[in-house]
């Protein structure tokens, strides 16, 4: 493993993202996003996609410099064309829209067609939860899930979250793929040369694989639950209604007409789907907030079937890796990602990171 000091993180997709044209705002919105995932221990939507998104500028399959338009709207919803720019770009263009459709009327609804990949899905709902709204965003992907009964891909990983603020420094934090783990996971797994737990990914003859080359190539992930036995098919469902939320209301690509993750830049624009949903609870009954910090503190002193593992509100353990890592000033990267970083800076010639500690 490798430390890294956070800012000096931040420096260094920054310039990556400047280094392929990418104008000032676009590139520290973009390594922003990514950095927070890395912070929150998700480290298969930080520096891991950072690639991804350069390479996507570099062939032309995203113009970063572009703005997003409203194509429609009305006092509390929006359809939103990103003309093709970053995910964060387009993302906080959209959940900005929604805030503010939220505050007039209590609700704010955008779609937004013309996208790229925008990274964790709970960053975008905890951008509205900070401004003290329930935020919910939803994102549709490349083909990677399968559906019971079926070999063949028809879904991405199809995020979705909801956060909401509570009283007394609380908050609900949801994020979560709608197949058993996100892609990023098997990268990972591929990254550190370690196999994948069981019920994580098919093989290309449909049966389940712990082979994390075989799972990345095949690019087939179990639908959340796995199985039809263990209720795969709820997983498939919710994917399935993040699509609609997402590509079949604002006229992206959606299902099986998006581009293979596999085959990033190579086959055009992406052209992806969000949805950014903004609510007041303040339109609801009120104590909302205090309802909801009871619930939390409740679900945390529920008795452990482990006493070794206590029971966790939702967003708990990213709450916690996000304070460690701050306390720390530091980001760790294995030995891999750490190599590729500087492959990548010598590719792009700018300074790479300044790696502090290795364990």
């Amino acid at each position: 493993m490798g430390k890294v000091v956070t800012s000096e993180v931040l420096r260094f997709m920054t310039d990556c993202f400047k280094s392929v044209g990418a104008n000032a705002k676009a590139a520290e919105q973009q390594a922003e996003l990514l950095l927070r995932a890395d912070r929150m221990g998700h480290p298969s939507h930080g520096l891991n996609r950072l690639e991804l998104y350069i390479n996507d500028i570099i062939k032309g399959a995203c113009q970063p410099n572009n703005q997003p338009k409203v194509l429609k709207q009305s006092a509390s919803t929006a359809w939103v064309d990103a003309n093709n720019v970053l995910g964060a770009t387009a993302s906080h263009f959209g959940m900005d829209l929604a805030i503010k459709k939220a505050r007039d009327t209590g609700v704010g609804w955008v779609t937004v067609k013309g996208s790229n990949h925008n990274g964790m899905a709970g960053f975008w709902a905890q951008k509205a939860s900070d401004q003290g709204f329930i935020g919910m965003a939803f994102t549709n992907t490349s083909p990677l899930m399968a559906p019971t009964r079926s070999k063949k891909q028809a879904l991405g990983t199809n995020p979705l979250s909801v956060v909401a603020p509570a009283s007394q420094g609380e908050s609900f934090y949801l994020d979560m793929a709608t197949t058993a783990v996100a892609v990023g996971k098997i990268e990972m797994q591929l990254r550190k040369g370690e196999p994948l737990p069981h019920g994580w990914a098919q093989g290309p003859d449909g049966k389940e694989t712990t082979d994390a080359r075989l799972a990345f190539d095949t690019c087939c992930l179990m639908p959340l639950g796995g199985g039809e036995k263990t209720s795969g098919y709820k997983g498939f469902g919710l994917a399935a209604m993040v699509e609609l939320f997402c590509g079949i209301s604002s006229g992206s690509n959606y299902g099986h007409h998006v581009r293979s993750w596999s085959h990033s830049g190579a086959g055009g624009p992406a052209n992806l789907g969000h949805c950014f949903v903004a609510i007041d609870p303040e339109n609801f009954a009120p104590g909302f907030k205090d309802r909801l910090t009871e619930s939390i503190q409740h679900w945390r002193q529920l008795e452990p079937t482990d006493p070794k593992l206590p029971v966790q509100a939702p967003g708990d353990k990213e709450k916690a890796l996000a304070r460690q890592s701050d306390a720390r000033g530091t980001v760790s990267y294995v030995k891999q990602q750490i190599e590729s970083s500087a492959a990548l800076a010598k590719r792009l010639q700018v300074k790479p990171m300044d790696v502090v500690l290795d364990d």
